[in-house]
């Protein structure tokens, strides 16, 4: 909608579009990590703890890390699908690591859980997409600070292994 009244133009449709995207930026910011995702890797750490490759139920690591069972199942069957966990029915059955603990890194696990680990989709590695209500990526203050926080988050998951987490009380 323009509103008119004589040299003033505004159009107000274009600051709700702003107010909109930084709502979304902030909420995006704020909730960096998805419950699924925490929830993802406890459940991972919770099996790795265990060290046996037995099948570990899900009702179990549910009771132990205060994870809803119904959530829990359908972390547990992506994490199956992607290559970290598989299962067995029936009795004795559950999830099991598929790899040693060593050699799942948390970047691996963040990103089929969670998406793109960069904050801004403007300086991700495998996700990128380029800002909307950004002319110029090099001008940005905000691009280049978030390289930043990109490249020093994947320092230290990639220097974390499920076995350095479960290892840890």
């Amino acid at each position: 909608m323009v509103i008119s009244a004589d040299t003033w133009l505004f159009d107000f449709s274009v600051e709700k579009a702003i107010i909109n995207a930084k709502k979304s930026i902030f909420k995006y910011i704020r909730n960096m990590l998805s419950k699924k995702t925490k929830y993802g890797i406890k459940a991972l750490a919770f099996i790795a703890k265990k060290g046996d490759r037995k099948p570990v139920q899900t009702s179990e690591i549910s009771k132990s890390e205060n994870i809803s069972q119904k959530f829990l199942e359908s972390i547990l069957l992506e994490l199956r699908k992607s290559g970290f966990l598989g299962s067995k029915k029936g009795k004795g059955g559950g999830y099991y690591l598929i790899k040693e603990p060593e050699e799942i890194l948390m970047t691996s696990v963040i990103r089929v859980l969670e998406g793109p680990i960069a904050m801004v989709p403007c300086v991700s590695l495998n996700y990128y997409e380029k800002c909307d209500d950004c002319p110029s990526e090099e001008a940005c203050s905000v691009h280049s600070l978030m390289i930043q926080v990109r490249d020093s988050t994947l320092k230290v998951l990639g220097n974390n292994t499920l076995a350095d987490i479960s290892a840890k009380k």
